[in-house]
Order: structure tokens, then C-alpha cells, then sequence
């Protein structure tokens, strides 16, 4: 009666070891795998997937205000001033004069935000607009802040070697200077620009200068300035450059008037300037330049 009983024992134990090794192995496996993973070295592993503008902290605006412009170009004036001693609030009020707030043809087609042209020796790309003449070329970037680079590099011209002998922070000399070297033909341009820089207070954004700084800046800008003189060309150092429209509000006018009195929509105006409205207030300044 015994030898039955034990292999009937042998017979239940023996798929119960079966068992056991199986889920013994499994388990070895598992507890074996993170030990054997190649690690995966930090430059190859995956970012998660952002845009540009968020890598550079940079919002997608399609229609710029002022704020919304100094928001955006600020880093780029205030690095400009560092390395050439032009006032931050005079970079930023003359882009929002000249390009619209950054909504204009030329900035938004062209990323061209200080209404430069072709000279002979520009070899980037061009686009042709109505300015001075018929078809006029302009100056085409591959970005708004090459824009930026290339109007400091413009000023480095005799007629505006003076200005760099000024403070960084003196934005009335700069925008005065600018006027007098006939950067612009408004003949309200310097009074367009300080007004600009005391509405939305630029000059928080220019900054004092030792002595020894200033001297330095100086001597660096002014050497390059003469070296630029050979390749200026009269015509080009004695012909206004700019031809600002700008419009002063006065009393009884209407966004629908002063549309006619320019030959440009009311939607231009609005995106041009930023308007969510069509309310005007004397005394408001208006970009009116298509």
C-alpha cells in the first residue's frame, strides 16, 4: 500500500519543481535585464520636441504693438549699445517709427526694421517698394536682429561720427543728431523719437558709462568709421535716406479721414499702430507709411 502512495507523491511533486524552476528563470531574467542595459549617453538622448521661438523665448506675434515690440527687440538694442555706444531707446523708438511696430511690409517680408537700402556693396538678398522712387531696393535679412546688427553698421558713417562721441544714455543728443545729419526728412523726426522713448520710457534700458569706458568705446567706433569712409559714396553720405510719414492727431479727425488724407485703409492703420479700436485722441502719433 505504500509504493502506490509514493509515487503518486512523485508524480505531484514533480510538475510543482517544474513550476518552480520555470517562474525561478523568469525571474532571473527580469532581475538580470537593467544589469545588462548599455546606458545611453546624455548627448544622444531625446529632448522633447520644441518650437524655435520657444527655444529662444521668442512669442509668435502677428500683430505687434509698441509693447509687444519692445518686448521683443530690447535684448538685441541693449546688446547693440554695449558694442557701439547708440542709445538702446533710440534703436528701439526708431524701429517702431520705421517698421510700424514691426508690422510693416519691409519688416514683416524683408525682416528689414530701419528702412535700409541697397548699396553697391550689399550682396544679400533685395526687394523692390515705393519709397524715394519708383521701385526702390531695399536691404533683405535672414532675421529681424540681423536687421538690428546692419543698422548699427550703418551709422558707422562720417556724417554720424559725432553722435558717438555722445553719452549712451543721451538720448535727446541722438535723436537730435540723428536729425541734423539727415537721417529722416520729417522735420519732426528728433521730436518724434524723444517722444517715443518718454511714452514708453526707453531710457530705462540705456545705461551710464565710466570715463575709461567711453573713451575706449570711442576710440573702437571711430577707427572703424574711418576706415568706412572710402567706401561711402557722396550721393549715398548726402541723400536723406528715410522718408517718414507720421501723422499728428488733431481735433475732429477720424481714423476714416485721416485714411483718405493718406490713401491707406483703416485695417492698415489699426495693424500698422497697433489699434484694437478706431479712437484717436489729439495728439496721438500715427504711422502712416504702407
Amino acid at each position: 500500500m505504500r509504493k502506490p502512495n509514493s509515487i503518486s507523491s512523485l508524480i505531484m511533486f514533480f510538475p510543482c519543481m517544474i513550476l518552480l524552476m520555470s517562474s525561478c528563470s523568469i525571474l532571473k531574467k527580469q532581475d538580470s535585464k537593467p544589469q545588462i542595459q548599455a546606458a545611453v549617453p546624455a548627448h544622444k538622448k531625446q529632448k522633447p520636441e520644441t518650437s524655435k521661438s520657444e527655444e529662444n523665448n521668442i512669442p509668435e506675434i502677428k500683430n505687434y504693438t509698441a509693447i509687444n515690440y519692445i518686448e521683443r527687440f530690447k535684448t538685441i538694442a541693449i546688446r547693440e549699445m554695449n558694442s557701439s555706444g547708440i542709445p538702446a531707446s533710440i534703436t528701439l523708438a526708431q524701429g517702431i517709427l520705421e517698421s510700424g511696430n514691426g508690422n510693416s511690409e519691409l519688416a514683416l517680408k524683408g525682416n528689414n526694421h530701419f528702412g535700409i537700402k541697397c548699396t553697391p556693396e550689399w550682396n544679400g538678398k533685395t526687394m523692390l517698394k515705393d519709397d524715394d522712387q519708383k521701385d526702390d531696393c531695399f536691404r533683405v535679412y535672414k532675421t529681424p536682429e540681423e536687421s538690428f546688427k546692419d543698422h548699427t553698421e550703418f551709422l558707422k558713417r562720417k556724417r554720424y561720427a559725432p553722435l558717438f562721441e555722445l553719452d549712451k544714455n543721451d538720448y535727446k543728443g541722438w535723436a537730435t543728431g540723428l536729425k541734423a545729419a539727415g537721417y529722416a526728412t520729417n522735420p519732426r523726426y528728433a521730436e518724434l523719437l524723444i517722444s517715443l522713448i518718454e511714452r514708453y520710457n526707453l531710457n530705462q534700458f540705456d545705461r551710464m558709462e565710466t570715463p575709461r569706458e567711453k573713451i575706449v568705446r570711442e576710440d573702437k567706433v571711430l577707427t572703424t568709421i574711418a576706415k568706412n569712409i572710402p567706401l561711402e559714396k557722396k550721393e549715398e553720405a548726402s541723400r536723406p535716406r528715410v522718408i517718414m510719414k507720421i501723422h499728428e492727431v488733431k481735433s475732429g479727425d477720424t481714423i476714416t479721414s485721416v485714411s483718405k488724407l493718406y490713401g491707406i485703409n483703416v485695417d492698415e492703420i489699426k495693424r500698422l499702430n497697433g489699434l484694437e479700436d478706431t479712437n484717436l485722441k489729439p495728439g496721438q502719433l500715427l504711422v502712416v507709411s504702407k
